[in-house]
């Protein structure tokens, strides 16, 4: 069965406004499914704070799931999604902040010419971490450890960039990692280049920033919207590799199929799809590595010119006008 990826069509997020006709029913059913569940310790820091396991056959799941894997690009064939809890925030401090989330959404929908551009974003950090944040909601802006920070403000990862987020998701002492499944409200974002002290909107204009206007990998919700604009709905636990691509290298060397995972945030699929192909034929008919050296050089220019190239038309100015509807999926 083929299931869709894009969580605003298959709309599998929480309905405000329907939202505690649910509580009631689900909590029954997770009070029942973690009776028979062996695994019910290792999430009670999750159903404990006010969350619930959703059901691996139910469409909810199997959604988040494959857009997960899907998100995790050459990763995702060895990555073992083991649950995923849902936000219900049944308590009255939960209420409030889903309330306050809708009356946020509705205000910038109303300044953006009735679009607040909320999309689906994955936030990566320590099972403690996510817990804070689901039970007090967000309290500082940490650097990220993975790359070049953004302005200062809250990093998350649009839906098909997952492994972004799972590089600063943190092992836990049963060997998972988990990351928050988000709704942010973008509103109008400006691009925030690398290395930038940014930490507020630039002007009255923007709501919201991104590092690329084409094809954003970081989503930048400013300080002081962090707990208005940013709401968690989910939690996905998973398993990777073990030193695969959540350890900082310590050599200049790195393990090729890490190679690839980084230069899939640059480059293509078709370009991808070239280098994996080479890489194959090296492995069976081990090819001169100069053969492999040419081709990688040739693509890392290639990179390099469409960083000059967006550098370009930030000077312009023109890439304000980019569509940048259907990022999600």
């Amino acid at each position: 069965m083929d299931h869709h990826t894009d969580f605003d069509q298959d709309q599998v997020s929480i309905t405000v406004d329907d939202h505690h006709q649910e509580i009631v029913a689900a909590a029954a059913a997770d009070s029942e499914c973690e009776s028979s569940n062996p695994d019910v310790e290792k999430f009670e820091f999750f159903t404990g704070n006010g969350m619930i396991r959703l059901d691996e056959e139910k469409n909810e799941h199997i959604v988040i799931k494959d857009s997960f894997l899907m998100g995790m690009r050459l990763l995702g064939k060895e990555s073992d999604v083991v649950a995923i809890h849902k936000n219900l925030y049944s308590s009255r401090t939960g209420m409030v902040r889903m309330e306050a989330f809708r009356i946020f959404s509705a205000a910038v929908a109303e300044k953006c010419g009735g679009d607040a551009n909320v999309k689906y974003a994955w936030y990566g950090g320590s099972r403690d971490e996510l817990c804070e944040i689901i039970g007090y909601g967000f309290s500082r802006c940490k650097e990220p450890q993975n790359g070049v920070s953004h302005g200062i403000g809250i990093h998350l990862s649009p839906t098909n960039a997952a492994i972004d987020g799972a590089m600063l998701a943190e092992e836990d002492d049963n060997g998972l990692r988990h990351m928050l499944l988000c709704r942010v409200i973008l509103g109008k974002p400006e691009v925030v280049s690398a290395g930038s002290g940014q930490f507020e909107p630039s002007s009255e204009n923007f709501d919201s920033g991104i590092d690329n206007p084409l094809a954003p990998k970081k989503y930048i919700i400013w300080r002081a919207y962090m707990n208005s604009h940013i709401f968690p709905n989910y939690i996905i636990s998973f398993r990777t590799p073990k030193n695969y691509y959540c350890v900082k290298p310590k050599s200049p060397s790195m393990k090729f199929p890490m190679l690839l995972n980084v230069l899939s945030n640059f480059l293509d699929p078709s370009r991808m799809k070239l280098i994996s192909r080479y890489y194959k034929d090296f492995r069976v008919e081990m090819p001169k590595f100069s053969t492999i050296f040419n081709i990688l050089k040739m693509l890392f220019e290639e990179a390099r010119f469409r960083k000059l190239f967006y550098k370009k038309l930030k000077q312009k100015q023109k890439f304000y006008q980019t569509d940048l509807n259907g990022v999600c999926g």
